[in-house]
């Protein structure tokens, strides 16, 4: 893996009003005091949860990242919430194409593709995900997927640093179903996804752009993930709603 930093990201998806979220994110704080760890943390509450997750965050490496966002800074865009709103209330992460937008909120590659652009222009981070469902895994489509989400969620994208830049790999087959691609099969993807941007983008950026694994990770499975070579870390969804569960991801993820 190199010099790329193991991240730790926890989707809270929709869990955790305000006062919940302090709790959780308090007890993730008082677990991680004193521990050794070397891997970046991450937690992306609701909306309505960021103000006091970064206050509950606050003298502690942790870090907050948004679910999702809109690609205009501002405007008659009722219900939305733009990239340097998240900045000003202290995100530093933003997940943006989870395959849940996708699937039952009709997020495409063209609204990923602006959200990024808009959310490298505020200064954060983004968490660009890619994945294939079932169907396409069966059928033989995963590397087709992969190519055309990259080549058009990229699309017009400049990753000036590539150490702020983040893919999350979601076998969508493997989200909430209880199944986990192994760890060879998300390498294999991994390795694809390298090869993509080395193709695109130049072996530099391939090389230190950290790509997450999204697929269902737990604490009993993540050191045998996370130690795979092209696989930089875990975008966590219901493992990280319990601090045992998360601390022992994260406690997988560091190489300390």
């Amino acid at each position: 893996m190199g010099e790329r930093r193991v991240i730790i990201a926890g989707n809270w998806k929709l869990h955790k009003g305000p006062a919940e979220a302090a709790q959780l994110i308090s007890g993730i704080k008082q677990a991680l005091s004193g521990a050794t760890f070397d891997c970046e943390v991450v937690t992306a509450p609701p909306f309505t949860s960021i103000c006091s997750a970064v206050e509950a965050a606050k003298d502690s490496p942790i870090k907050i990242a948004a679910q999702d966002v809109y690609w205009e800074d501002q405007g008659a865009f009722t219900g939305e919430v733009s990239a340097p709103m998240l900045k000003e209330s202290g995100c530093s992460y933003v997940i943006i194409g989870h395959s849940e937008r996708r699937q039952f909120f009709g997020e495409t590659d063209e609204t990923v593709n602006c959200k990024i652009i808009a959310t490298l222009k505020a200064g954060l981070i983004p968490i660009f995900c890619v994945g294939e469902t079932l169907n396409e895994r069966e059928y033989g489509g995963t590397f087709d997927v992969i190519h055309r989400q990259v080549a058009n969620g990229l699309q017009n994208v400049t990753i000036d640093d590539p150490d702020r830049f983040v893919i999350a790999y979601e076998p969508v087959w493997a989200i909430g179903t209880g199944k986990t691609a192994s760890p060879e099969q998300a390498q294999e993807v991994h390795t694809a996804l390298r090869k993509e941007l080395s193709a695109s983008r130049g072996a530099d950026v391939a090389n230190r752009v950290r790509i997450l694994y999204g697929g269902s990770m737990k604490k009993e499975n993540a050191r045998s993930l996370i130690g795979q070579p092209d696989i930089d870390g875990g975008l966590i969804g219901g493992a990280s709603l319990k601090v045992e569960d998360f601390l022992g991801i994260i406690s997988a993820g560091s190489k300390s």
